[in-house]
């Protein structure tokens, strides 16, 4: 039981952080709720179709679909947190003031969250199409009881539930003065770390040089494995053995989103 629940945490984990961190640079957008619990049911049937057909993914583009389809998924979460930090770096004010007014919705912020359902169903997605795969190849080995595997799994997810709810909660503690730049900040480095994971596939796939590999190893230190690792990997990006590529990802989509957060600012006149 405790091997299931520890994987079924690690994965749930991941997901969670990501809702945890768009929950609360959503804050002040009455309908959120909506969007996030769109986001995460769609991600969890998403995860059940992906698990159901993962044979044929495997197979295609010569075994490496899997890696592919990973990839794919993770870049379209980086372009929709991408556009998010930038919306925010013109919005925030309007927000900031929003959140003082209960029951006041700013019109665009409905916009603003559909893009970030996008990115909650891509993560669900990803970590639950995960999920089910483990779980149906432990059922398979036959080491496991129906009984043992379901209270390892619940275990595991209401593991994984609690520590997103505690960052939720954590960031909603912020002074509402530093709140967005510190959401954004996060968000920025969520999307740069999603981009790094998705070079680590590309370059799995063969498609894209490793340029270097590894660039260092600090499994020793923190493993790719453990839960501080798991945690560190949810919110920067963290990886003990990175590639030169996925490096180079990380500081591009860093670099990227922030030219165009500065670029909105200015060409809006706004300073926040």
């Amino acid at each position: 039981m405790f091997g299931t629940a520890l994987i079924v945490f690690r994965e749930v984990l991941d997901a969670a952080l990501i809702v945890g961190i768009v929950g609360a640079a959503t804050r002040g957008i009455s309908s959120r709720s909506k969007f996030i619990a769109g986001g995460v049911l769609l991600g969890l049937i998403g995860s059940i179709a992906v698990a159901a057909g993962a044979n044929v993914i495997g197979q295609l583009a010569e075994g490496m679909g899997q890696e592919l389809f990973n990839a794919t998924v993770l870049g379209i979460a980086v372009l929709m947190l991408a556009w998010h930090n930038i919306w925010m770096s013109v919005h925030g004010r309007e927000l900031s003031a929003s959140a003082k007014q209960v029951g006041q919705e700013i019109r665009s912020g409905t916009k603003a969250m559909s893009v970030l359902l996008v990115v909650i169903a891509v993560a669900v997605l990803r970590e639950g199409s995960e999920t089910v795969l483990f779980l149906y190849g432990v059922a398979l080995s036959g080491e496991n009881s129906a009984a043992t595997m379901a209270l390892g799994g619940v275990v595991g997810v209401a593991g994984g539930v609690l520590v997103g709810w505690l960052m939720f909660a954590g960031l909603l503690r912020i002074p509402l003065r530093w709140f967005f730049t510190a959401t954004s900040i996060l968000v920025l480095l969520l999307a740069a770390g999603m981009a790094s994971q998705a070079a680590r596939f590309l370059i799995q796939a063969d498609v894209l040089p490793s340029l270097a590999s590894p660039l260092w190893d600090t499994s020793g230190v923190v493993s790719n494995s453990s839960i501080t690792g798991k945690v560190l990997q949810g919110l920067v990006g963290y990886d003990a053995q990175p590639a030169g590529m996925q490096l180079a990802f990380y500081v591009a989509v860093i670099l990227a989103i922030w030219a165009g957060m500065a670029w909105a600012r200015r060409r809006t006149g706004n300073n926040t």
